[in-house]
């Protein structure tokens, strides 16, 4: 292994030396010339001997206000992103193939140059008619958007630079390709590089860019996954092909709340807001049936009410079958688990199907009680109470635990009419606001109390 090569400074100047002396080159003093380690002892060079310069520190203390915001006058949207675009931040928003990205952000360019904002929509995928095509069934030709369709990195940095937009949408950032780099447009190489580029364009000009990303089979946003830790904010616009409502997740958001949601229902002319999804979800229910849960649940700092469907019937299959949509599979497993090891209910040949209404997709764990309800009530055939929501976390001992946010939980049940909430006994509600609660202590005692069995 090869020695550190070792570097000569002048403590006068600052100049830098390939080898000692007694006097200074650059200055003229003399027995100034000392031996310092280099910047970086890693494989090949290093950083080599010349400094850089010093960073002025700062304490954590500040009067600065908060970053400005824009806001687009789709709520829906301002929510997800915190409140509105910051100026300077750069967006990630995916999304499979089809589910409404371009509509989206189209509509939301459109609503933001409506409100005095310069937009420009930059396309890769599409050419400028096919987007204008859109703008004219969405009904937006006449909003104050610019249009371009590029795929050179050079060209797309070298407009935005001259025209200094407020808002910039890239639709989409695999289709863009750099001349630095050797490689296929889509490529890990050129789409980090791509999206460097446009992240620090963003911070030094003050300009808002939105990234279009395309998703795997997997539904991750493909390319490179240090895309997603160089932008500010992180969108997942889902939803099912079968339903007509499209939910917008914030994962990662460093200008407001992450997990905020925002609910469109497509339509014939675009993306309408949904400004009570608790409603709109809960809309085609009918009357009380075996196999039917309402869940009140958290979604950001929104509370949403959705329906969880259970089916159970007997298996012809060695291996009983478990489809399981909008939760996670593997929860599900351990309910099932445990209401067969702790209740003494088993599942044991019979297939179990599970949905959550609506196409939402349900990820925390205080859905547990409401999907160990919905079970329970499809295998015995008995509808839980029309006036109740469920929510609470069960353990793998079978006891219930208490879940964050009970208080806006019933408050939005209430609201939708709902009269009692079952949740666990060690449950802490403030302001129930008139709402009934049957508390239960665990898994065991909700089986005994709603069905008549212990």
């Amino acid at each position: 292994m090869a020695k550190p090569v070792s570097a000569f400074t002048c403590t006068a100047c600052g100049a830098a030396h390939k080898k000692w002396a007694g006097r200074c080159d650059a200055c003229g003093a003399w027995n100034t010339v000392v031996e310092e380690a280099p910047l970086s002892q890693g494989p090949g060079r290093g950083l080599g001997a010349a400094k850089g310069r010093s960073v002025t520190l700062t304490g954590l203390a500040t009067d600065e206000p908060p970053p400005p915001r824009s806001q687009s006058g789709m709520e829906e949207l301002d929510r997800v992103l915190g409140g509105g675009l910051v100026p300077g931040s750069a967006v990630l928003v995916g999304g499979d193939p089809g589910i409404g990205k371009s509509t989206l952000l189209l509509q939301g360019a459109a609503a933001f140059a409506r409100r005095g904002r310069d937009a420009v929509y930059l396309s890769g995928e599409e050419a400028s008619a096919q987007v204008r095509m859109r703008a004219q069934r969405l009904g937006l030709a006449d909003a104050p958007v610019r249009l371009g369709a590029e795929t050179n990195l050079r060209d797309i940095l070298t407009t935005l630079d001259t025209e200094r937009p407020d808002l910039a949408i890239i639709d989409s950032v695999q289709t863009l390709w750099s001349d630095t780099v050797d490689a296929a447009p889509g490529s890990v190489a050129q789409v980090r590089a791509a999206a460097h580029e446009l992240v620090t364009f963003a911070k030094r000009r003050g300009v808002a860019v939105i990234l279009v990303g395309h998703v795997t089979k997997d539904g991750q946003i493909a390319g490179p996954r240090v895309v997603e830790h160089m932008v500010d904010t992180v969108l997942y616009f889902e939803g099912e092909r079968g339903h007509q409502f499209r939910i917008l997740r914030s994962v990662k958001n460093r200008f407001g709340p992450a997990d905020e949601i925002g609910v469109f229902e497509m339509t014939g002319t675009g993306l309408a807001e949904v400004a009570n999804p608790s409603a709109l979800f809960l809309s085609e229910r009918g009357q009380p049936s075996p196999g039917s849960a309402v869940f009140a649940g958290i979604e950001g700092t929104r509370p949403v009410l959705t329906e969880v469907q259970a089916l159970v019937a007997p298996s012809t299959l060695a291996s009983p079958r478990r489809t399981v949509v909008g939760l996670d599979s593997g929860r599900v497993s351990t309910i099932l688990a445990v209401l067969e090891a702790r209740c003494g209910i088993p599942f044991t040949g019979l297939d179990v199907f599970l949905n959550v209404a609506g196409g939402m997709r349900v990820s925390e764990p205080a859905a547990d009680l409401a999907i160990a309800g919905a079970l329970l009530s499809a295998r015995e055939d008995s509808a839980l109470p029309a006036d109740a929501v469920l929510f609470g976390e069960i353990s793998l001992s079978g006891a219930l635990r208490p879940v964050a946010q009970a208080e806006n939980r019933l408050k939005e049940a209430q609201k939708l009419g709902f009269s009692q909430a079952i949740l666990p006994d060690g449950q802490k509600v403030e302001g129930a606001g008139g709402m009934g609660t049957r508390r239960i202590p665990d898994l065991t005692g909700f089986v005994g109390e709603i069905f008549g069995a212990g």
